[in-house]
């Protein structure tokens, strides 16, 4: 448990640093993700946006298990 807790927050701290050039990716804008607005409605999901983030994810985690 100590070790997962340990390697989560070295993740997160990564991801802070590397934040800047994170959010210049087009994740969230891509074709076939859902993006509805209306008066006073507003509603996002990110299907396409979601399944490659599972593909890394799924590949990440499948090499390093190797």
């Amino acid at each position: 448990m100590q070790r997962l807790l340990i390697i989560f927050g070295v993740v997160l701290i990564g991801a802070g640093l590397v934040w800047p050039w994170l959010a210049k990716l087009p994740l969230g804008r891509l074709p076939g993700d859902i993006h509805i607005q209306r008066d006073g409605f507003d509603f996002y999901f990110p299907i396409t946006s979601g399944l490659l983030v599972s593909a890394v994810v799924s590949l990440l985690i499948w090499l390093f298990r190797r």
